[in-house]
């Protein structure tokens, strides 16, 4: 605003002045070329992908569980994939994985002969000379030799 009123005022002037032959050129006023206007266009954001992260893995580690029935099973040699009682009498016993208190004794002294073979054995108290498992899971074990295999 303050530029066009110089404007306006610098021609008066020059107008006045060479009305009255104070000025004997002509005086040409040419107005300022207005500044340039730029557009930027708004950045492009990339699409947005959402990778959901896996599950995460979990375990369960089977508790000792006593049996329902209350079943005592006597044999000189047992050998099954899992056994779960609530005690176990042993002389030997040749697991992959015990889960229990293990009591170390002397010798068990058993009635029961014959062998057992199944995939899975549940009693309330087991009672045997040789044991050979997978996985064997109670409450207390009484052992006087354990062995891993």
């Amino acid at each position: 605003m303050k530029s066009r009123n110089l404007a306006v005022g610098a021609v008066v002037t020059a107008a006045t002045l060479a009305l009255t032959g104070g000025v004997g050129a002509q005086v040409v006023v040419q107005p300022q070329a207005p500044a340039p206007v730029i557009v930027n266009p708004p950045a492009v954001n990339p699409p947005v992908v959402v990778n959901p992260a896996p599950p995460p893995a979990v375990t369960v580690q089977p508790a000792p569980v006593a049996p329902a029935a209350a079943q005592v099973v006597q044999a000189e040699d047992i050998e099954a994939n899992d056994i779960r009682a609530d005690t176990i009498y042993a002389n030997k016993i040749k697991a992959s994985q015990v889960v229990g208190t293990v009591h170390h004794t002397k010798d068990v002294e058993l009635s029961g002969r014959g062998e057992v073979k199944v995939p899975s054995l549940v009693a309330s108290t087991i009672y045997a000379d040789t044991i050979k498992a997978r996985t064997i899971t109670a409450n207390n074990i009484y052992v006087r030799e354990i062995e891993r295999r």
